[in-house]
């Protein structure tokens, strides 16, 4: 790959900048200073730029507790996003959310630049789980898991059967944890609708195989684990493609 490409792309500077930079002398690939920004580089070469190593990986898989009030997007132009709480490298190197979660539901949200991984995960076809704790204004009964149980007809579309599970229960609220496998919009919420209740909160403990760190305060984020990308990828079906 081009010296200025790589620069680029991983987010230290429009090309005009990171040719700039590099014209400067202050970038340096396996220990040599490179001044041409055409210079062609391994994917794996070290490069430091004013002597500080520069993290060059073009795949990357991240895990964010998202917090309420910040949007599940790329871009917006009025609201804040949850790529605002990541580096601008891993927008540069598309990074994207896997789904979306509501602006007011938090949790676990994966983002990957892994384009099939993320087509698989979100298929109904797998039938991936996601898992959420939701509290609604109602008491929760057996009728009630019945219903999720049998799939509810939500008008535009039928959604599949559900797992609930009533934590608590109450005159005024219940807890429940939700398991699904679709993930239309609003889905958790229009499915408590469709039998009565109104979310108050929600929250997304599970996806797949990965599960909400209890470490991760809102709006913290880390990169998945090697053990935990291997269990991603066995759960989509593409561990033996690598």
């Amino acid at each position: 790959m081009r010296l200025d490409r790589l620069l680029v792309t991983v987010g230290l500077g429009s090309r005009t900048q990171v040719q700039r930079l590099i014209r400067s002398g202050a970038v340096a690939v396996d220990g040599q200073t490179l001044r041409d920004p055409g210079s062609q580089i391994r994917e794996d070469a070290a490069v430091a730029v004013s002597g500080q190593a520069v993290d060059t990986r073009q795949e990357r898989h991240i895990l964010l507790n998202k917090p309420a009030g910040v949007l599940t997007a790329a871009r917006d132009s009025r609201q804040e996003t949850v790529m605002s709480l990541l580096p601008p490298a891993f927008t540069s190197l598309g990074c994207m959310p896997v789904g979306r979660l509501d602006k007011d539901t938090t949790g676990l949200l994966l983002l990957t630049t892994d384009g099939e991984m993320a087509h698989r995960l979100l298929s109904p076809a797998r039938y991936v789980d996601k898992v959420y704790l939701a509290e609604v204004d109602g008491p929760l009964t057996a009728a009630h898991i019945e219903a999720f149980a049998a799939g509810l007809n939500l008008g535009d579309f039928v959604a599949a059967p559900a797992a609930l599970d009533i934590l608590e229960s109450g005159e005024a609220r219940a807890l429940a944890r939700v398991t699904v496998h679709e993930g239309r919009f609003h889905q958790v919420k229009r499915m408590f609708e469709a039998v009565g209740r109104t979310v108050l909160t929600l929250r997304r403990e599970r996806f797949g195989p990965l599960t909400l760190p209890e470490d991760l305060t809102a709006g913290q984020w880390r990169e998945l684990t090697g053990e935990e990308l291997a269990e991603v990828r066995r759960a989509v079906g593409m561990e033996a493609e690598r």
